[in-house]
């Protein structure tokens, strides 16, 4: 069995525990082992936290007032997805995708995708050109014995 999720959410700081709580809940319902579930909730309230602060100017009513976080529990692999209408990531000279350039960056920027690739087993972040950046993020799943949803 699979579920999968979506939430468009506003940006507002609010969101992101809002966004993290339902993550949670989803994962203690369907027998995720809890340090799983925390990794990927924190992976999850970083992403967030991104959109929020780098999403696109917050137009009354806007698009770029909105963000979305899509979640997939499916088998054996939890993939979530968080994507702004922001300006995108930076991109490196020479490359051909977006690659965040946080090296370098000050001390209290840029931590958040370094944790997220510490916490997931494989991210990626793109540009959706004119349209904003998407963070996606994968781990492989463990469960509790009594999980409802847990791959035999």
């Amino acid at each position: 069995m699979s579920i999968w999720w979506s939430l468009h959410l506003r940006r507002e700081a609010a969101s992101v525990p809002l966004a993290r709580r339902l993550l949670l809940g989803a994962m203690e319902t369907a027998g995720v082992d809890p340090d799983i579930s925390y990794d990927l909730s924190v992976a999850l309230s970083e992403a967030c936290a991104n959109a929020v602060e780098h999403g696109g100017d917050a137009v009354a009513g806007g698009a770029s007032a909105a963000y979305r976080v899509t979640a997939y529990l499916d088998g054996e692999k939890c993939r979530i997805e968080v994507a702004d209408s922001g300006p995108g990531f930076p991109v490196r000279r020479g490359r051909r995708a977006a690659v965040p350039a946080w090296t370098g960056a000050l001390p209290e920027h840029g931590r958040g995708l370094g944790l997220i690739e510490q916490l997931a087993d494989h991210v990626h972040f793109g540009n959706r050109p004119g349209r904003g950046a998407v963070v996606s993020f994968d781990k492989i799943l463990k469960w509790r014995e009594d999980a409802l949803l847990k791959v035999s």
